[in-house]
């Protein structure tokens, strides 16, 4: 088992998010977490990444507890997250960004490059351009293509398709589906029709609990069976 979550309790203050959320994750699985605003998706991927601590239960990755760690040392274990903002350095070009993201992972910058332009080849022609200026669909391609940079064992990707139009979505599905045989990966989304084409298992999340784990592809690629869950 490449991670597992026990009975993680997490509060913001004197408020409780996540109540004894359970969840693992198998290497080569792309899972997703579904539900709607404030169900506790995003707080989950914090938790797990590194960014919250629990009040209560244990992070294991790769057999090894993470929760509590550095941060730093967290990602360095192997373990990338993907924010849901969107948010690059603006004021940098494409490929600067990338040599941000090669530097601690002592990847040389031809090979990060490399990386970024392997999931979508539009990206050579852009290594130049100024990151304020991509579209909201090019910087979720340069986010993800940054977060492999250094080989992650774990992906957590925060609602990768939100904001951007169904062309885009679709090539963010293509992207996302071709990795899959490469790297584990947590997604967080609310479109269910993303959902039903990239997950090879989901949980349903209400309330800060998972109220369902969904194991058959033919339900999962059914989302009008689990939509009303939500």
């Amino acid at each position: 088992m490449l991670l597992s979550v026990d009975n993680l309790d997490v509060r913001y203050g004197h408020a409780q998010v996540l109540h004894d959320v359970s969840m693992h994750l198998n290497q080569g699985e792309l899972v997703c977490v579904v539900g709607r605003n404030g169900a506790g998706k995003t707080t989950l991927l914090k938790t797990i990444g590194g960014f919250m601590k629990p009040a209560a239960g244990s992070v294991n990755f790769q057999g090894k507890r993470i929760d509590g760690q550095p941060l730093e040392q967290v990602a360095l274990s192997g373990l990338k997250y993907v924010y849901q903002d969107k948010r690059v350095f603006g004021e940098l070009t494409v490929r600067e960004n990338i040599e941000l993201a090669a530097y601690p992972s002592h990847e040389s910058l031809d090979q990060a490059i490399a990386k970024v332009v392997a999931i979508h080849p539009k990206m050579q022609k852009l290594l130049d351009a100024k990151a304020k200026g991509l579209s909201g669909g090019e910087r979720q391609i340069l986010l993800i293509g940054r977060a492999l940079i250094g080989d992650p064992k774990l992906l957590l990707i925060d609602e990768p398709t939100e904001g951007l139009a169904a062309i885009i979505i679709g090539e963010i599905i293509n992207i996302l589906a071709a990795m899959k045989s490469k790297i584990t990966m947590v997604v967080v989304e609310q479109n269910l029709a993303t959902v039903s084409r990239l997950a090879d298992r989901v949980y349903v999340m209400k309330e800060g609990v998972f109220s369902r784990e969904i194991t058959d592809p033919e339900i999962i690629a059914n989302p009008a069976a689990y939509e009303d869950e939500l």
